[in-house]
């Protein structure tokens, strides 16, 4: 594990390319264990993981491109793209009425936990990339993960193995300054 949280948090870099080695469900729920205590409003947990392995990648893609409503050469290569890694963890909000915590706060408590995985996924050696796109909510991809009412996808992490002598170094400072203000 890293020294510290903030030497891993600048350390992490997006991994766009991933070997076919991946986490397995223990590890990935081990590390839910701690991504999980993120600020949560009423201790809603208004999250849940979905593990796509193997053929249900395939299924993904095929769902991608019919949401897009495209074939061919066009749709391939849409349905192609969940194969980009051998692990995809879909990030699934599971909002509910309440009468304290509106549906974008329990969205972005998922989003959190989301995030703190990714790190925790990058901490451990693994390669992360969290991916969208415009068909993510789309109702044949909630159908492809059998979401329930009231939940929504937020996207997949792709998860895999750090190609040999692919561990980027620390990225460029952000500018946090320019984005930053404080009121008195």
């Amino acid at each position: 594990m890293s020294a510290s949280v903030r030497e891993a948090m600048l350390a992490r870099r997006s991994a766009p390319k991933v070997t076919e080695a991946a986490p397995d469900d223990t590890e990935i729920v081990d590390l839910l264990e701690a991504a999980g205590r993120i600020a949560d409003h009423a201790s809603l947990r208004p999250w849940r993981f979905i593990a796509l392995r193997g053929e249900a990648r395939n299924r993904l893609g095929d769902a991608l491109a019919a949401a897009a409503g495209l074939d061919g050469e066009h749709g391939a290569r849409l349905a192609a793209k969940p194969l980009r890694a051998p692990l995809l963890l879909a990030i699934v909000a599971t909002t509910t009425v309440h009468f304290k915590v509106p549906a974008w706060e329990q969205e972005a408590a998922a989003a959190g936990v989301a995030h703190q995985l990714s790190l925790l996924l990058d901490d451990a050696g693994w390669g992360v990339m969290w991916r969208s796109g415009p068909h993510t909510r789309h109702p044949l991809v909630a159908e492809m993960h059998g979401l329930a009412d009231g939940e929504r996808l937020l996207g997949w992490l792709y998860v895999g193995g750090v190609p040999a002598g692919a561990r980027p170094g620390r990225g460029p400072e952000i500018g946090a300054a320019t984005r930053f203000s404080s009121l008195a």
